[in-house]
């Protein structure tokens, strides 16, 4: 379950925030159409809410930063006697405000996308686990909790959610299909619908884990091919963008500056440096969510 002060902005904890931004809710309810979406998100990432209440509690959270940041600006104002416009005051407030409120509505599609990478991380090993466990004859249950024993991140708790509900009497076929509807992992959700309909038509579960696992090389295989295909260009675009370009672009700057009268002065670098910089960071940023979600 995700913690109730992990969602960023808030300013406390989720279930206080309900209370606080029930009037909100018949609005948060109507703007719940304009994402449809969400409310699978909330409840494949965990949080306990559903769309209406979630987008008012980030409606609420997005007026007290503009009230927040308006007073603290205001104040500031006053006391340093700065001729600073009340337009300008509202306008900032207003632009924190609708970012943290933007924010915090895309805040589980993050939350998913991160458990989809983690889980599918170790998703292959975990089924050659499973595959060796069913192969040697041991029940699918004790290779269920074999699996959740291990260390393989997600998958493992993944795991230990459908033992608790056998444990308690539930279904094992019913159990794994509850798991893999509330997963985001197209994959994970895959392997399990395969492990249930194996289990349903009494085929050989252990053919049918060979068979997922072999799959699934192959998918992270073309996906690695994929990848290491993408490099090149991306490495030609880096190459322009981050190295030829400012360097021809600054030595032109200087041969044009003893021609004509152009003002370059050492902000003009500073300048060229941060945009330099900034680009690089995205750069690498785009890397690596191009990189596969697997271990080597």
């Amino acid at each position: 379950m995700v913690e109730m002060n992990t969602i960023p902005f808030l300013p406390m904890p989720l279930q206080q925030a309900k209370k606080i931004a029930k009037p909100f809710y018949g609005f948060g309810k109507k703007l719940s159409k304009l994402f449809p979406t969400l409310g699978i998100q909330l409840d494949r990432c965990e949080i306990n809410a559903d769309a209406g209440e979630y987008l008012s509690i980030a409606c609420f959270a997005g007026i007290f930063w503009f009230f927040l940041v308006f007073s603290i600006l205001f104040i500031i104002s006053k006391t340093f006697s700065l001729s600073l416009a009340l337009n300008l005051h509202i306008l900032f407030s207003f632009i924190l405000g609708f970012v943290v409120t933007f924010n915090i509505i895309m805040y589980p599609n993050v939350l998913v996308e991160k458990k989809v990478r983690e889980i599918e991380k170790n998703l292959l090993f975990a089924l050659r686990h499973l595959q060796i466990q069913i192969k040697s004859g041991v029940t699918l249950f004790d290779s269920l909790v074999s699996v959740a024993n291990a260390d393989y991140g997600l998958v493992s708790e993944e795991f230990k959610k459908a033992i608790k509900k056998i444990s308690t009497g539930t279904p094992e076929i019913d159990s794994l299909e509850e798991l893999a509807v509330k997963n985001p992992s197209l994959y994970f959700r895959r392997a399990i619908w395969q492990i249930t309909n194996s289990m349903r038509s009494g085929s050989d579960l252990g053919d049918t884990l060979s068979a997922m696992v072999s799959s699934l090389s192959n998918e992270q295989r073309i996906a690695i091919r994929r990848y290491g295909s993408q490099l090149n260009p991306l490495a030609m675009m880096y190459m322009m963008t981050a190295v030829i370009i400012p360097n021809l672009g600054i030595t032109f700057l200087l041969i044009l500056s003893s021609f004509v009268s152009i003002g370059i002065n050492e902000q003009t670098f500073w300048l060229i440096l941060f945009a330099v910089a900034v680009f690089q960071f995205s750069f690498i940023g785009m890397i690596k969510n191009r990189r596969p979600a697997m271990e080597i």
